[in-house]
C-alpha cells in the first residue's frame, strides 16, 4: 500500500505504508504520519501516476518530453 501526500511546497509524493519519513525534492524531510492522505494505492506504479496526476491537476500539463523534441 502506497500513500499519496504533499509536501508544504506543493509537490504531490508517494510514500510506502510504515516509513516514518520521506524527502522531497525541495529539501523539506516530512514525517508521513502527519500528512494527510490525498489517495490510497496498492501498487508503486498506480503510486507514481496518481502523483503524475496530481501534479497535472496542480500545474496543469507536465509532460515530460526528450530535448529532441523540443
Amino acid at each position: 500500500m502506497y500513500f499519496i501526500i504533499r509536501c508544504d511546497c506543493g509537490r504531490a509524493l508517494y510514500a510506502k505504508e510504515g516509513v516514518a519519513t520521506r524527502k522531497c525534492v525541495c529539501g523539506k524531510t516530512l514525517k508521513v504520519k502527519e500528512r494527510r492522505i490525498f489517495k490510497k494505492v496498492a501498487t508503486r506504479e498506480d503510486a507514481s501516476l496518481a502523483v503524475q496526476e496530481m501534479q497535472d491537476k496542480i500545474y496543469g500539463n507536465t509532460d515530460f518530453k526528450r530535448a529532441s523534441e523540443l
